[in-house]
């Protein structure tokens, strides 16, 4: 499995969409800081292996934004700090899957050399 260090240049492409994929992860259920890395790696089949430690500064600051809320709670006798993604959260991810998809689709046709079907 790959961690961000060693995805290379997928590792830069990451930090700009890194608080699109944490929404994304608790976009259907609260989750802890470790269950969203273990979301995201299962989701990526394994392409983003992050340490734990990498996310909390970005979920912060989704926070902060208004993007997520979080809550303390016990689980298995530990406290656990637990992020859910707020309305406005939910909005910014809609508008984030968007943004990408047209992005991705401009990447593929100039890579297949293809005239872009959908025009941005």
């Amino acid at each position: 499995m790959l961690g961000l260090a060693s995805l290379g240049m997928r590792g830069e492409a990451l930090k700009g969409h890194l608080d699109g994929l944490l929404l994304a992860t608790v976009r259907g259920a609260p989750r802890h800081g470790y269950a969203i890395v273990e979301e995201l790696r299962r989701l990526s089949g394994g392409v983003f292996d992050l340490p734990e430690g990498t996310i909390y500064p970005a979920l912060h600051r989704l926070e902060q934004a208004g993007l997520l809320d979080s809550r303390w709670e016990i689980e298995n006798g530990r406290r656990r700090r637990v992020y859910l993604i707020t309305p406005r959260g939910r909005s910014a991810l809609v508008k984030q899957r968007r943004e990408w998809s047209e992005f991705a689709q401009a990447i593929t046709a100039v890579l297949e050399g293809k005239p872009c079907l959908t025009p941005i």
